[in-house]
């Protein structure tokens, strides 16, 4: 790969974005690779838990890159422009379907889909220097853009409304005090932090954790009470079943 660096320490599995010499923004290359690597994640039974980090740049991720990639979309006609949008936007959905949670630890501006990737993820590490745009709006489109309006209302509340109308930058300890972020670290420890949370969770039952992350996602959505118990219900007995055909 050429935007992305990936490694393996037993089962725990790192994603860097690496193009640090345009921070990390997404061109069409990177959007070729994240989807590949992502669509690679749905059967791999060895990978466990994936963490996800800006690298060397100067922040984690500044978005689209509107040098290029950018003027290429907005040229296109309408079904190219709408291919784009669609392509980009299901990265964030590929990133829910992946079985492993994934762990980002962010550093520097997460700026637009940079800031959507830190949203999809299970689990937000952040550096001091951290900070959020959904700049979207910012742009002269839409503040609605990446999943921002599903995620965002649903991770901080009411405030979701004044960042997406605005653009506005959310601090690291704004983004804390909002419950964002899981964790607040020096930049030095970023790796260290967001790869102890990752042993935990990859120490589990590997079904317990993907049914975990399962139930999760769909209970975000789920129609009431009755629905949440029954998908919890469902997993319990699977994974007690599973135990004992193992003998354990």
């Amino acid at each position: 790969m050429e935007t992305l660096e990936f490694r393996t320490d037993g089962a725990l599995g790192f994603l860097t974005l690496n193009r640090p010499d345009k921070y990390n923004a997404v061109d069409r290359r990177m959007l070729d690779e994240l989807e590949a690597f992502w669509a690679e994640r749905r059967d791999d039974r060895e990978i466990r838990v994936v963490v996800l980090d800006g690298g060397e740049a100067r922040g984690f991720c500044a978005g689209l890159d509107i040098q290029t990639f950018g003027p290429e979309i907005f040229a296109g006609d309408p079904v190219a422009i709408y291919d784009a949008q669609r392509r980009m936007s299901h990265l964030l959905l590929a990133m829910r379907r992946a079985p492993q949670p994934i762990i980002s630890a962010v550093h520097g501006a997460a700026a637009g889909l940079g800031f959507s990737f830190a949203m999809a993820s299970d689990v937000r590490v952040l550096s001091e220097d951290a900070r959020f745009s959904a700049a979207y709006i910012n742009l002269g489109v839409g503040g609605a853009d990446m999943a921002s309006s599903y995620f965002l209302p649903r991770l901080i509340g009411g405030r979701a409304s004044e960042y997406l109308l605005t653009g506005e930058w959310m601090d690291s300890a704004t983004a804390m005090q909002l419950g964002f972020g899981n964790r607040l670290v020096e930049r030095g420890g970023l790796l260290e932090t967001a790869t102890a949370i990752a042993r935990a969770m990859a120490d589990k039952d590997p079904l317990g954790l993907r049914m975990t992350k399962e139930a999760i996602n769909i209970n975000i959505d789920a129609g009431g009470l009755e629905a949440v118990l029954e998908l919890e219900d469902r997993n319990q007995t699977v994974l007690m079943l599973a135990k004992r055909i193992r003998g354990d």
